[in-house]
């Protein structure tokens, strides 16, 4: 319990460093460089999560002809990404963390949100692109460049590395990405929660939220530098024992909105590796 308000985490701000506050506000000897007290959040109020997929990278061109491959942001994915962290900094909720995941194109987007919404950024390697981590979930050193010929729903628990060992599979996956979003659940409750990662990984978001079994049998395609909006609702008990969102613990606000790039060059239509049967992403 603190300050009499159980389950709440209080945060203070001094500077740019922020410090988390047991007990109240205890003295401190900031004095007067203590600027604010940021916000107090109960735990089992709803999260809001906002899925950034990455701008355009190399690896999404058409002609792209290097197989997978970490590579970073193209001119027009630049310009993706400064216009989405547009939209976060001057958007109605106030974001309280930023992640992103550890790859190139994601985390160079991630720059431009960090830079506009003045938060640090939060490296995760569980939501990097499907193939690009092996089964323990650790991040290759060096990324396989290909995939195999196969598309990951149609043999879900198959690698879709086949050409290196401890390759990981669709559900080796899907894994990860829950994990992370289990972990959110238990840490971020009532925040308003940023992360830049791909298209792959709001797909395993989709199939961890509708409760999708292994053979997935819908395509969700996400264009770069979208925003994909969940709530994680308040799962708390009320009185009568029932929480607000019931069974449905999570609730779809919106998915790949771009009308903050209608001033944004429309690039050429999303490429898939025509060999492997893999969306580059």
């Amino acid at each position: 319990m603190v300050g009499g308000l159980p389950g709440v985490r209080w945060w203070a701000a001094v500077g740019n460093q922020v410090a988390d506050v047991v007990g109240g506000l205890p003295g401190t000897g900031w004095g007067a460089e203590l600027r604010c007290l940021v916000v107090a959040h109960r735990h089992g109020d709803p999260m809001q999560l906002y899925l950034i997929r990455h701008g355009q990278s190399l690896v999404n061109l058409a002609d792209w002809a290097h197989g997978n491959s970490d590579e970073g942001l193209t001119d027009l994915g630049r310009q993706q990404a400064q216009a989405v962290a547009q939209r976060l900094a001057t958007g109605s909720d106030r974001i309280d963390v930023l992640y992103a995941s550890t790859m190139r194109r994601a985390h160079e987007t991630a720059t431009f949100v960090s830079r506009a919404l003045d938060l640090p950024i939060l490296p995760d390697d569980r939501i990097r692109e499907i193939g690009n981590n092996r089964l323990d979930h650790a991040p290759w050193p060096d990324v396989p460049t290909d995939y195999g010929d196969f598309w990951a729903t149609s043999r879900p628990f198959a690698s879709v590395t086949p050409g290196v060992e401890q390759g990981e599979s669709l559900m080796h996956f899907r894994t990860r990405v829950g994990a992370f979003l289990e972990e959110l659940r238990l840490d971020r409750a009532g925040q308003q929660v940023v992360a830049v990662t791909h298209g792959g990984v709001i797909d395993a978001v989709f199939d961890h939220m509708f409760n999708v079994g292994p053979w997935r049998h819908c395509q969700v395609w996400t264009s770069n530098a979208s925003v994909t909006q969940v709530e994680l609702l308040d799962d708390t008990p009320r009185d009568n024992g029932v929480a607000h969102g019931g069974p449905e613990r999570w609730r779809l606000h919106r998915h790949n909105d771009v009308g903050h790039l209608d001033a944004v060059p429309t690039p050429a239509p999303f490429a898939a590796d025509g060999a492997s049967g893999q969306a580059r992403r």
